[in-house]
Order: structure tokens, then C-alpha cells, then sequence
């Protein structure tokens, strides 16, 4: 049956509708959410974040106090600029010119053997701020000490671990210790320049600008000692090599004599012997024929004068004899004499006839001296014969020998290239290691120090300036933090975007609480009852938000059909079924249509307690037929709605009432009668009777109380009453604080309630 509501109902009807067709826009970042999200939650956040910036603050005063922290840094710079002492090529070169240089240099000054030395040098290990061992004891110290101890030694228990040793464990407490000196220390880069800074942090002024001293002295001290080392250990492998490379050298050479000697290769200025000596024989041979041609050719020449008759004259110039020449001037100086006798004196006389004999004596010893010379000069002959045979033998014999040794020559050509191949492998290493021994002890370090720690006037640590703002950002950032997860973990419901979004249902509306839509404070005070508050105030907003539910389930039906008979439930008890039933009833009728309100939740009786009822029949008495329904109804005096409450009182019944067919000829008889029938029904989690009764009216309202009710508990809910057949068209909330909701509840129109809160006129 079809029924017609009052025109104000049908049109509020009408614009619902066509408001649900309104197609929603895209969806984008919506930032009034978290600003509605922030708002709700404006309390957690103020609370968590005041916190966190009073805990931040408190840190940065204790450590101040208790662990205050300076900064000392030293300066250096890689020197590219060095003297040359000596111009010779250093054995550990410097360092390139380059920018990976310099962060290669950085990660040195960072290495764990830098601190090693440090540590040594400064004797760290036995300083507290380094070593929580050298500490003085505390009182807790020795309860600290037994804790761990327990739980090392259950652990190793447990795991079978031996209990390391005395010399493990103080090995273990040096890393920490070096560990604890680099996490102080900061070594940075000014830029793209060569320059370096050396921080360091200490619990002390003058600690700092010591360590970060030290640290650039031992970096320097570093880079000396690496090349004294190389240079130390390259002459030590050049001296050890150069002793292996001389004995080399010693028995290559000997070798050479040795071979030389076996094969008669001795040579004397460059030359071989047998060279020398075939140079000499030629030498001995040209000349020994040069002297028997000489001798034989005045041979010849003073025989064939002589065969020839001559006097001697002539032969003894052949001869090139002194004596025959003598001989001559002799005998002209008689025959001058002997002519001149003859001239003088006749030729018997004896001046003349010893003259004659003279000029005889000499002819005949002109004559033996001849024959003399000429035997020796045939003498002379033979032995210069014999002499140039036996040279041409000898110099036969050596270039035989000659040919011997060149043929031995190419093994010694080998043994000299390998001896001098040792010489000049020697002589190299000998000029190395006398160049490298002249650089020994005037090392250079690449780098130099521009700038010492000066001790430290100011902390470094804790720095209000930055601890004040990151404590506030932090404070910030986890107070978000908290409200988002707190948002994460919220399974109450407070806006209808939730509804809609969580249940797929439609939101219909928010019923306010009475005392949030009052501007009057005393009268908000006031103990006022919401179900008379809707008639004595009509168009107060409290009023309003009972008709805007009515104009939602109206536009809830399908078709263009209204929804007579609407059943009103729950999840749990106490969240406004019985107020929001007859305060809606009390709005229909006031708009002029016939409304009833049935009480079906039998164990409570609500409708009795708030309007003060006393029935002597009800529902029970009527279905049971004890009572007519006219008997049960009872009139409101103030709007002319009808109630039909749970019983009389005192009255139950054990039996189940709602499945029978009394109750649906009461539902049909209902809707001959009255244009809107309520059902209060009892909560759905608690009772079965509301999974009867759903299914048999039109819709279902289903309340959630505003931030108490669980989303797990409405979708159980929904889910029982579509299973049971209902149609359940929506839900609404109630007792929605809407002032809260105005600061906090975007996307009710309770966010909006400021905006329209003048337009009521009460």
C-alpha cells in the first residue's frame, strides 16, 4: 500500500534524491581531512608534543651538565709544493695532483691505524670518556656487571659458546676504545681545496685541541715514516741484491779468462796474441825480403862487374864496401905518385920501383877485400834466405791458429755479452742505491700543518640553537605521528565518510546531542528531555536533524516508493533507539502525517520509561489477544502520535512473538491505519527478535552512537540483519556532539554547524 506523506516531506524527499544522483567529483588530497584529523585529535597532539620538546629540552640541559662536548680542529694542507735537496727520483713518489688525492688523504686521516697510533701516543685506553672501564665504579656498576655476566653465560649456555679469554676480552675492550676515538672524530674537506680539517671531539677544552693536535702530527709523522721506510727497505734489497749482481759479475768475467786462456785467446792492447804475432811476422817477412833482394841484388851486381872484367873500381861502390873504397884512394894516391917518379926518374929507379910495388900491394888487397865482401855477401844471402823461409813458416803456422780461435771467438763473443750484461745490471743498482742513500734522512712529508688546534671557548654539544629546533620538529613529527596512529588503530565512527566508505551503505544523517545544539549555556545545562525538546522547539536544530533523517528514509526506498514501516535497532544497547524512535514520530506527526511508534524491544520497555507510561495493555497483550490494538494505543497529547508499547506493566512472555502471524496481521493492519509505522526494536547483537522482525518492514535504520560504537561491531551487525532478509537502508549516528563535531567532523554536516547555527530561530 502506498501512502502519502506531507507536501514539506515529499519535497524534502525529492532533493535528497536528486542530491544522491549527484555524481561525486574525482578524488584529490583532500587537506581539510587532516586538518579536520588534526583537530579531533588537537589534545593527543598537544599532549604527546609538549612531551616530547620537554623530554628534548631535558636532554640537551643534562647533557650540557653531564656530558658536555668541544670541538678542537687542527688544519692542514696537501702540499704540492716541496724542495728538491737532491735531483734525483724519490723511491716512494709524491703525491698526485689530483682531487681523489685529497679524499684518499681524508679516508687516512680516518683509518683505524691512525687512531691505533693516537691512542698510543695519548695513552687513551685508560681515559674514561674512552673507556668505560677506567671509570670510577658507580653503584649500579657491579649489578650491571652481575646482569650481563648472568645473561652471557646463559647465552653461551645455550649456544655452547666457550667464555672467551683474558687476552680476547681485552682485545674486544681495545676496538671499543678505537672504535669510541673515530666516532669523535671528523675529518672533512674545505671544498675543492687542498685543505683538510681535523675535528675532534672531547668532554674537555683542552682534550679536544690536544687529540686533534696529535692526530695532525701523526698523520705527518705518517707520511715521513712511510717513505724512510720504502727508502730504508729499498736499500736494503739494493744492497742485498747489488752483493748477488757483483758475484755475477766476478764469475762471468772469470769465465771469459778462463775460456780464453784454455783456447788461447790471451790478448794484450785490444788485440789477440796470435793477431799480434801474424802482424809481427808480416812485419818480419817484408822486411827480411826487402834485405835478401838488397843483398842478393848486390850480389849479382858485383858478380856480373867482376865477370865482366871490371878493375873493382866500380864493383867496390856495388858493394858499398869502406875498406875498397879506402883501397882505392890509396892506390890513386900511388899511381899519382908512381907517374910522377916516372916523370922524375927513369924506370929503374927504386923511389919508382917501390911506388909500383906499393901501387901492387894495394891492387892485390883491392882484390882480397873484393872476394872478402862478395863470400859474405853470399853469406849474407843464404841466411836471409833461410831467415825469410822460416818467417813465412811461423806466419803460415799462427793463421792457422788464428782460424782456431776465431771459430772459438763466437762462445767468448757470449761470455763477454754476459759478463758485461752482469756489469751493467750491477752498475745500474750500484747508481740506484747510492742515489737512494743519499735521500735516506731527508724525507719530505706531502702535506704540512697551517693551522693547530687552538683549545676550544664554546660546546659544540649540546647546541641550543639546533636541539631547540629539532626537538620541535620531532615534538611535531611525532605528535602527528601519535594521531595518525591512534587514527590508524580508531575503530569508532565519527563522520559519515566512515560509513559510507566502511559499510557501503549510505550515511542518513547524524542525531545530535540535545545540549551541543544549545547556544544558551544555562539553558545546555539544564536537564532537558530530548523527546519533548523536538516539540517544544520545532525548528530548533535538534528538531531539524529528526526531519532530515525522515527525508533520508524517505528517499532510501527504491522506485520512488516511501518506507512505511521502518525498523529502528542497534548494535548495542543505550544508543538512542527508543529517543530517536519517538522523536522522529513526534516530527512526522507535527508535519501532519499518522505515526505510530511500536515498542518491540520487550526486556527493556524504553518508550514507557521516557515518556512516562503506565499502559494497562501492549504489544504482548495484543499479539496474544488478551487486548485490541485499540486498547494498546495511546495518543500523544502533544502531537498526535500513537505508541503501542512492549506490555502492561509487569507482563512477558517466553515464547517467540514476532515470527508468528498475529504480528504480521498487526504490521498489515498498521499500515491500513497509520502513514508511518516505527518499529523501536532491541539491539541486534543482543537478541534475536530484531533478525524476525527485520526482514517483515520496509527498511532498517541501523544507529551507531557517535565515537562508542566499534565499526566491527556495525558491520556485524549489518551483515545479521542482510543475511536475516532485511533491507537495511542506511545508518545513522547518534548523540553526535556537534560543537565537537563543528571543530573536528569533516564530512558530517555537523562540521558545517557554525555556518547555520544563527539561521534557527530556537
Amino acid at each position: 500500500m502506498n501512502t502519502h506523506l506531507p507536501e514539506g516531506l515529499v519535497a524534502r524527499q525529492s532533493l535528497s534524491g536528486l542530491l544522491d544522483n549527484v555524481k561525486p567529483a574525482a578524488p584529490t588530497l583532500d587537506l581539510q581531512k587532516y586538518i579536520a584529523l588534526f583537530r579531533r585529535r588537537q589534545t593527543t597532539f598537544t599532549i604527546v608534543a609538549a612531551a616530547v620538546f620537554a623530554l628534548a629540552i631535558a636532554v640537551t640541559i643534562a647533557m650540557q651538565l653531564w656530558f658536555p662536548l668541544y670541538t678542537g680542529t687542527a688544519t692542514v694542507i696537501v702540499d704540492q709544493h716541496k724542495q728538491m735537496v737532491v735531483n734525483e727520483q724519490q723511491v716512494m713518489g709524491d703525491l698526485p695532483n689530483d682531487a681523489f688525492t685529497v679524499d684518499t688523504e681524508v679516508a687516512v686521516l680516518g683509518s683505524r691505524d691512525l687512531a691505533e697510533k693516537v691512542d698510543t701516543q695519548l695513552n687513551l685506553d685508560r681515559d674514561p670518556f674512552f673507556n668505560a672501564e677506567a671509570r670510577p665504579p658507580g653503584l649500579l656498576r657491579p649489578i650491571k656487571q652481575a646482569i650481563s655476566g648472568a645473561i652471557n653465560s646463559l647465552i653461551d649456555s645455550i649456544t655452547g659458546k666457550q667464555e672467551p679469554s683474558a687476552a680476547m676480552k681485552a682485545q674486544v675492550a681495545h676496538e671499543k676504545v678505537i672504535d669510541k676515538i673515530l666516532k669523535n672524530l671528523k675529518v672533512t674537506r674545505e671544498g675543492l681545496t687542498y685543505v683538510i680539517d681535523v675535528g675532534y671531539r672531547a668532554d674537555t677544552p683542552q682534550k679536544a685541541a690536544l687529540i686533534a693536535n696529535t692526530y695532525a702530527d701523526k698523520y705527518l709523522l705518517e707520511q715521513l715514516d712511510a717513505k724512510f721506510d720504502a727508502t730504508e727497505r729499498a736499500n736494503q734489497w739494493l744492497n742485498s741484491r747489488l752483493a748477488g749482481l757483483r758475484d755475477q759479475v766476478v764469475a762471468a768475467d772469470a769465465a771469459v779468462e778462463r775460456y780464453k786462456a784454455a783456447n788461447g785467446l790471451l790478448s794484450a792492447e785490444g788485440n789477440s796474441l796470435t793477431e799480434q804475432e801474424i802482424a809481427n811476422l808480416n812485419n818480419q817477412l817484408a822486411a827480411t825480403r826487402v834485405q835478401e833482394a838488397e843483398v842478393t841484388a848486390r850480389l849479382n851486381t858485383a858478380q856480373s862487374q867482376l865477370a865482366h872484367g871490371s878493375s873493382g873500381d866500380d864493383v867496390g861502390e856495388a858493394l858499398n864496401s869502406q875498406v875498397v873504397q879506402q883501397l882505392r884512394a890509396q892506390r890513386a894516391e900511388v899511381s899519382r905518385q908512381v907517374a910522377d917518379l916516372e916523370a922524375r926518374y927513369g924506370p929503374r929507379h927504386p923511389e919508382l920501383l917501390r911506388a909500383k910495388q906499393q901501387l901492387n900491394d894495394i891492387d892485390n888487397q883491392i882484390q882480397s877485400e873484393i872476394k872478402r865482401v862478395i863470400s859474405n855477401l853470399q853469406a849474407q844471402v843464404s841466411v836471409a834466405r833461410q831467415r825469410t823461409a822460416s818467417i813465412a813458416g811461423s806466419l803460415s803456422q799462427s793463421k792457422g791458429t788464428l782460424v782456431a780461435n776465431n771459430a772459438a771467438s763466437v762462445k767468448l763473443a757470449e761470455l763477454e755479452r754476459n759478463a758485461d750484461s752482469a756489469r751493467t745490471l750491477y752498475q745500474t743498482f750500484l747508481d740506484r742505491f747510492k742515489q737512494t742513500s743519499a735521500q735516506q734522512g731527508i724525507e719530505q712529508s706531502d702535506s704540512r700543518i697551517i693551522s693547530r688546534a687552538k683549545t676550544p671557548t664554546k660546546l659544540s654539544s649540546p647546541l641550543w640553537i639546533l636541539n631547540i629546533p629539532l626537538g620541535l620538529i620531532a615534538a611535531c613529527a611525532i605528535g602527528f605521528g601519535a594521531i595518525l596512529l591512534l587514527e590508524m588503530f580508531e575503530n569508532r565512527l565519527f563522520t559519515s565518510d566512515q560509513v559510507e566508505s566502511l559499510f557501503d551503505l549510505p550515511d542518513l544523517g547524524s542525531i545530535p546531542m540535545l545540549a551541543s545544539t544549545i547556544n544558551d549555556k544555562t539553558l545546555a545545562k539544564a536537564r532537558l528531555s530530548p523527546t519533548n525538546y523536538v516539540v517544544e522547539r520545532p525548528l530548533s536544530a535538534y528538531a531539524e536533524a529528526f526531519r532530515n533523517l525522515r527525508a533520508a528514509l524517505g528517499a532510501s526506498k527504491a522506485g520512488g516508493e516511501t518506507s512505511q514501516v521502518i525498523a529502528i535497532t542497534s548494535s548495542f544497547p543505550s544508543e538512542g533507539k527508543s529517543t530517536t524512535s519517538i522523536c522522529l514520530a513526534r516530527v512526522v506527526a507535527m508535519a501532519g502525517a499518522s505515526v505510530v511508534v511500536v515498542d518491540c524491544d520487550l526486556r527493556r520497555r524504553a518508550i514507557n520509561m521516557h515518556l512516562g507510561l503506565n499502559p494497562k495493555a501492549g504489544l504482548l497483550e495484543v499479539l496474544n489477544g488478551s487486548a485490541s490494538l485499540e486498547a494498546g494505543l495511546i495518543k500523544d497529547q502533544l502531537t498526535n502520535a500513537y505508541f503501542l508499547t512492549a506490555s502492561a506493566e509487569g507482563g512477558s512472555s517466553p515464547r517467540d512473538v514476532f515470527s508468528g502471524q498475529p504480528f504480521e496481521r498487526l504490521l498489515q493492519h498498521l499500515r491500513q491505519r497509520f502513514e508511518i509505522v516505527i518499529l523501536d526494536t532491541a539491539p541486534v547483537l543482543a537478541v534475536a527478535d530484531t533478525r524476525v522482525i527485520a526482514p517483515k518492514c520496509d527498511t532498517v535504520l541501523l544507529l551507531a552512537r557517535w565515537r562508542r560504537t566499534a565499526q566491527q561491531a556495525v558491520e556485524k551487525s549489518i551483515k545479521m540483519l542482510q543475511f536475516s532478509g532485511a533491507r537495511v537502508s542506511g545508518v545513522a549516528l547518534t548523540q553526535v556532539d556537534m560543537k565537537e563535531q563543528a571543530r573536528s567532523g569533516y564530512g558530517d554536516i555537523g562540521y558545517y554547524a557554525k555556518e547555520y547555527r544563527d539561521y534557527y530561530t530556537q
